[in-house]
């Protein structure tokens, strides 16, 4: 059959498959008929298979481009995917994510616990070993003078708004993937997890211990905490969610591990995704205020605007908890 044959024959069905869907997609499929339903679904399926015809013939690109149209529309209407409402992110923003962290409340303590730990030992053993510095200050740092570095920033003008832009979109990033590690290391039973909490302790505790050494513990946790509080509060709840993938395996509860996989990852990733917001504002302050350094902002300025920031922070990521607390008393 030739091409102007097939589409004099076939031109009627596509017409009515057309007509169809702009009324379907004007009015919503739960205003068709049955009858129009069926006929939709049939109309679909023949579409498609002269969708094929039509391509294996050659001159046929504008036929081949409007069937394609009419089939990809039929495809979204009878096959509709799940969207996500802005109102559905912000209740699980204001409610969902506070309501998994009053949850799982322990193994935030856990990894808390863990991270602060490694910053005891960082500290400590750069207190005792100042040789160990290669083994325990991050490699960027090792060859940086902090005095040196407080006298550049005190000259240096700040960084513009492209550049601070770029940076803070590269500390997002590098942020995130430190998380998902933090998560996805939950199925080595949580040994990854709980190295990797202890190591990130580690770095922060063995450099912090290097500016205090060198009289600039106030500098440092200026330039620290602004974004730090976010950050590693986020990069914590991370690996909260990584011990709660491992207690699938380790205590799955009668279950098979594959079923306890299921059922504690979905818990697991509402933990991560709700470290998506922390992550965001964590970088957009390292980007601008935490590089902001005396005299153009002082450290008991950037100190006290921490706080404010760190109280906010565990007011909402408690605020679960406190609505548990105060229910569960009612």
């Amino acid at each position: 059959m030739e091409l102007a044959e097939f589409v004099e024959q076939r031109r009627p069905k596509w017409s009515s498959l057309e007509r169809l869907l702009d009324t379907t997609e004007r009015d919503g499929l739960s205003k068709l008929t049955l009858d129009d339903a069926r006929m939709l679904s049939r109309l679909y399926r023949s579409t498609s298979s002269d969708l094929l015809w039509v391509r294996a013939r050659a001159g046929a690109a504008d036929v081949s481009g409007y069937l394609n149209d009419l089939v990809g529309r039929a495809y979204a209407i009878t096959y509709p995917g799940k969207r996500v409402r802005m109102g559905e992110v912000g209740r699980f923003l204001t409610m969902g994510f506070p309501d998994v962290m009053a949850r799982e409340w322990r193994m935030f303590v856990a990894a808390f616990l863990l991270f602060w730990g490694g910053f005891g030992f960082g500290w400590i053993g750069m207190m005792f070993d100042p040789d160990a510095a290669p083994y325990l200050v991050p490699g960027d740092h090792l060859k940086l003078d902090p005095e040196k570095r407080q006298q550049e920033e005190a000259k240096n003008k700040g960084a513009g708004a492209g550049e601070q832009a770029m940076f803070t979109s590269f500390l997002f990033t590098h942020n995130i993937q430190v998380a998902f590690l933090a998560f996805a290391l939950g199925l080595t039973a949580g040994l990854g997890t709980a190295i990797l909490m202890f190591l990130n302790g580690v770095m922060l505790g063995s450099l912090a211990w290097v500016y205090t050494s060198k009289g600039m513990a106030g500098w440092f946790w200026a330039w620290i905490l602004p974004h730090g509080i976010p950050e590693i509060s986020a990069i914590v709840i991370a690996g909260a969610a990584g011990f709660v993938l491992a207690r699938a395996l380790v205590a799955p509860k009668g279950l098979s591990r594959r079923a306890a996989l299921k059922r504690e990852g979905k818990t697991a990733l509402q933990l991560l995704l709700g470290t998506l917001a922390l992550f965001v504002l964590a970088g957009f302050i390292e980007g601008t205020i935490s590089q902001i350094h005396p005299p153009r902002l002082s450290v008991a300025f950037k100190v006290s605007f921490a706080l404010m920031i760190g109280s906010g922070v565990y007011a909402y990521l408690w605020s679960g908890l406190a609505r548990k607390m105060f229910s569960g008393t009612s």
